[in-house]
């Protein structure tokens, strides 16, 4: 019987682990390529035949999304999978009407294919969209774990841009780790926070090592979900979190609605800055698409370590990237840092961008007048300090979950935005664990 030839459509995470659990040592199955999109300089490289398997003693190529058609030719591929995350329905549909018409199935896995047990209980934090506010729910239910005298390890969903064989199992526990792994401004971004508060947190490309490793020192494994992912891990409990600035999206992205689907508990975050009628419409959106998860309402309100920079300033304003870029929100926590504080004006990068920085702009041009803190290799690091400083500013508000003064050196005064969550009302993390036995 021939084996049926695939091709997996990703992103440098969720492609990466379908093929391990699912395809890696299946005979009935050929992966004879990934495709790349949303990350750059991911393209033209191999997933490595050190970690592919014994099918695969070539390891398999990694090539642009823009070669679909002609490699599902080219290649004779009989089913594509699509396998990353936080895009449109619509988005989801045209690439399977792209695929079929080209010839072949088109293909999307599930939990139960694709989800790992663990020996140990299992939390999952998940989100309906990219920057949602996963981070500080996961801080959130740390603490709480932590205050129950529970040993709390974290998972945190694959950001692999490097070398994948030296990336197979990463373990931070300290802050030069991040230096020791080369990580990063996204990768950073997830793993400090964890590593500030004294946490330990795994990453990298194959997650049943990853979790096997990870079970050795944990009473309990916390899935810190990356855009609006499903979780890698069969859950125990599943928090997922909403975002009223984006009512509606929980309905219409893929896979956020799953996500919300598979949550015992919904976190409605935001609600400190939030239209009354956005959060009834999240909330009923969420009741009417999983009517047995708890509502857990909550607020993340923000601290600044230097307010005096901002009032009566103009400001350059960094979000996160990822939240502007393929989150497509408008604004974050250093926009309302900035109108909060009473800064006379925040500034356009948008005349003062350089090379790469230049070029996500061009590709996400609904970014506006925020810069987003692009850091996926050493170049694009390089350029998002020079567009810092030749911004025409009196001061630079940093909305990421990193001070960016450690790894950049900015020209300006600069402070740094910070936020934890809040829960409001009788709902909350600590009840759901206890509810579900957990602590």
């Amino acid at each position: 019987m021939s084996r049926k030839n695939i091709l997996i459509m990703g992103a440098a995470g969720r492609d990466f682990h379908n093929f391990n659990v699912y395809f890696r040592d299946n005979e009935e199955y050929n992966v004879v390529a990934f495709t790349a999109t949303q990350i750059p300089n991911i393209d033209g490289r191999y997933y490595p035949a050190k970690i592919a398997g014994k099918l695969y003693p070539k390891g398999i190529k990694i090539y642009e999304e823009k070669e679909l058609v002609n490699l599902i030719k080219k290649l004779k591929v009989d089913e594509v999978v699509f396998s990353y995350s936080d895009v449109p329905f619509n988005y989801v549909m045209t690439k399977a009407s792209i695929v079929n018409a080209a010839g072949c199935s088109f293909r999307l896995l599930g939990g139960e294919e694709t989800q790992i047990k663990s020996t140990k209980p299992v939390v999952s934090v998940l989100a309906v969209r990219t920057g949602c506010g996963k981070s500080q729910t996961s801080r959130k239910i740390v603490e709480v774990l932590t205050d129950a005298g529970k040993k709390v390890v974290a998972i945190r969903h694959p950001m692999p841009y490097g070398d994948l064989v030296k990336q197979k199992v990463q373990r931070f526990a300290k802050l030069s780790d991040l230096k020791k792994h080369n990580c990063t401004i996204e990768e950073i971004e997830e793993y400090e926070p964890h590593i500030a508060r004294g946490g330990i947190i795994y990453a990298g490309v194959d997650y049943e090592a990853i979790l096997r490793e990870a079970e050795k020192e944990a009473d309990i494994i916390l899935w810190d979900g990356g855009n609006n992912d499903m979780s890698f891990y069969k859950a125990d409990v599943t928090f997922t979190v909403v975002d009223p600035h984006r009512a509606g999206h929980e309905l219409t992205y893929y896979p956020g609605n799953t996500s919300l689907r598979m949550a015992d508990a919904v976190i409605v975050n935001k609600i400190d800055s939030a239209d009354a009628d956005d959060i009834m419409t999240v909330i009923n959106n969420s009741k009417e698409v999983n009517p047995d998860a708890v509502i857990i309402e909550a607020a993340s309100p923000i601290t600044v370590d230097k307010p005096e920079i901002i009032k009566g300033k103009k400001v350059l304003v960094v979000e996160d990237g990822p939240t502007l870029t393929h989150g497509e929100m408008k604004y974050g926590a250093g926009t309302v840092a900035a109108q909060k504080l009473g800064a006379s004006e925040i500034v356009d990068p948008r005349p003062y961008t350089v090379a790469s920085i230049t070029a996500t702009y061009k590709k996400y041009p609904g970014i506006g007048i925020l810069l987003p803190a692009m850091g996926y290799g050493d170049k694009q690091i390089k350029d998002l300090e020079r567009t810092i400083n030749k911004v025409d500013c009196d001061s630079v508000i940093i909305g990421t979950p990193i001070d960016l003064g450690r790894i950049l050196k900015i020209n300006k005064p600069s402070t740094r935005v910070m936020y934890d969550l809040q829960e409001i009302g009788s709902n909350t993390i600590e009840s759901v664990l206890k509810d579900k036995k957990i602590i």
